[in-house]
């Protein structure tokens, strides 16, 4: 049997700014329908992998695939067209419009026919009704379409920024500690949530602190320690011990060459 084909791959990643070397060699990998977990210390290096693998900045080596084909993602909107979606820690959302107008913020439908073609006059119906089916499709705890989004919830506020992402990703959605700051009930909501785009066959990168719920959502989880992969486990097959052992470099299940090992 073959092996799976990673539907978003880093490898060799590397980006310095002036003397500080944020990433020495990162690699990465995600296959299709699969939640990893990138964990590592402040100053890993996770945003900046983060960062170039949703086009918001560019390495100085290395390459990065997707599908097993290099690709070169300048923008977060050349990421988008190759089905790369990001959720940021502070969501990014128009706070005084609807979930149907930030699902498609951007990507607005228009009425059809001469109105529509010649004066962009917006079909707020079928946005409304898709925006339903869309957050309904991922079990959203949304419960209107209609209202401003700054009277929501943060767990709401969190579905409606995962739901716009899985809307249109049909290959990555990255995710920045989507559950900060929320209770326990919405913490629960949110997780079923990352469970249900991933069981559409996107693939979720889930970047947290937290370690116990880490081993609860995640299939996999990935290492970063001083700029490169370290270690990477199973979720079934590993503990919050040994995620620490891996965080504070006491662990490495990943090559580590003669220069980092004087590092650790």
């Amino acid at each position: 049997m073959s092996a799976v084909q990673p539907v978003l791959e880093a490898r060799g990643l590397t980006k310095t700014y002036g003397h500080v070397q944020a990433l020495r060699g990162a690699d990465f990998s995600v296959n299709p329908g699969e939640i990893v977990a990138l964990i590592g210390d402040n100053g890993a290096g996770k945003s900046t992998l983060v960062k170039m693998l949703s086009g918001a900045i560019q390495p100085d080596g290395g390459e990065i695939l997707v599908d097993g084909t290099p690709v070169h993602l300048p923008t977060p909107i050349a990421a988008r067209a190759h089905g790369i979606e990001t959720v940021y820690q502070d969501l990014a959302l128009a706070l005084d419009l609807t979930p149907a107008a930030n699902l498609y913020l951007g990507r607005e439908l228009t009425v059809g026919g001469p109105i529509g073609r010649f004066f962009g006059f917006l079909d707020n119906k079928k946005m409304r009704e898709e925006a339903r089916k869309s957050f309904s499709s991922l079990g959203s705890i949304v419960q209107s379409v209609d209202v401003p989004v700054r009277s929501l919830s943060g767990g709401q506020l969190q579905s409606v920024a995962v739901g716009r992402s899985a809307a249109w990703a049909n290959r990555v959605v990255f995710m920045d500690e989507p559950t900060a700051a929320l209770g326990v009930v919405q913490t629960a909501k949110v997780l079923e949530l990352i469970r249900n785009v991933a069981a559409k066959g996107i693939a979720v990168v889930l970047i947290s602190h937290n370690m116990p719920q880490v081993l609860e959502v995640a299939d996999r989880v990935e290492v970063l320690r001083l700029g490169r992969r370290t270690a990477k486990f199973k979720a079934d097959e590993t503990d919050v011990e040994q995620l620490v052992a891996a965080l504070t470099g006491a662990f490495t299940n990943e090559p580590v060459t003669v220069g980092e090992e004087q590092a650790r």
